[in-house]
């Protein structure tokens, strides 16, 4: 158990370093290059098989998340795995229900290769672009109200309220790309109502079980300690906000500024190019 522990600790301690000793390259140019391929994407300006590649979405995405990764590790016992395990099912689960049935999100369609898929309607690496969003909203929260978020009555709805105001940023950058649409399309950049209702189910679900199996002041002491673990939520202000000016869609836009408001009034968007650090 102990040479386990003692492994452990390596592989966190490796991914700290390599996290921190990119962090530039992590938070920044990787969201600038991505919204780059995809936007060109949008227009036909890439060859085919670059397109919209899947593998070059899901890599993408995978490295970004890499500072929650590292900052989480440490606190992921058993409790806190089978939490995971269960919200991966649950993010699933929900994704299938409304790809096939329109409830709770309203009708919709991928219109982008996102990957495999399971059962042919979700895409195998959903938990990986959902779940990372909820996680970085309880993140800012717990620094943006400080002593308040001891108290759950404000901590939880909170929370929701961001996840929610990150959805109105990243849907309407999705829909414009293509990634996917409405039926009945809707009155918030194509997005419907429907689907903001449905966040705040899924939302609501997500956070209360990341709550109880994550101490929230446990959290905060490694945010306190792990000065990037919210620059995955750097990489999507820059991404998505990026995205939705280009399309001049401005509400979002000025969400994603928002977000990223929050970010520097708790010191986390701070992310300097390597050439400043040398001596």
């Amino acid at each position: 158990m102990a040479n386990v522990s003692a492994s452990r600790a390596g592989v966190e301690a490796r991914l700290d370093r390599l996290v921190t000793e990119n962090r530039f390259t992590i938070a920044v140019v990787f969201p600038v290059v991505g919204a780059v391929l995809l936007l060109a994407s949008a227009e036909t300006l890439l060859p085919a098989p670059l397109n919209f590649n899947p593998a070059l979405v899901l890599f993408g995405t995978l490295v970004m998340r890499l500072p929650l990764v590292a900052g989480l590790a440490p606190l992921v016992g058993r409790r806190a795995a089978a939490g995971l395990g269960f919200l991966t099912l649950y993010a699933y689960g929900i994704e299938y229900v409304g790809a096939t049935t329109g409830v709770p999100y309203g009708e919709f369609a991928y219109g982008v290769d996102l990957g495999p898929m399971l059962l042919g309607k979700v895409p195998l690496g959903l938990p990986a672009f959902f779940l990372p969003l909820v996680v970085n909203a309880y993140l800012l929260c717990l620094l943006l109200l400080r002593d308040r978020a001891a108290s759950a009555l404000i901590r939880l709805p909170a929370v929701i309220a961001v996840v929610l105001l990150m959805d109105l940023v990243l849907d309407p950058g999705a829909v414009a790309l293509g990634f996917w649409s409405y039926a009945a399309g809707g009155v918030y950049y194509g997005v419907p109502v429907q689907n903001y209702l449905g966040w705040m189910l899924s939302a609501t679900v997500t956070v209360v079980i990341l709550d109880y199996v994550f101490p929230w002041n446990a959290l905060r002491r490694r945010l306190a300690a792990c000065e990037f673990m919210l620059d995955d939520l750097v990489s999507f202000v820059v991404l998505w906000g990026s995205i939705n000016a280009y399309f001049g869609q401005w509400v979002p836009a000025a969400l994603a500024v928002l977000l990223g408001a929050g970010l520097w009034r708790t010191n986390r968007f701070d992310v300097p190019p390597p050439w400043l650090n040398r001596s």
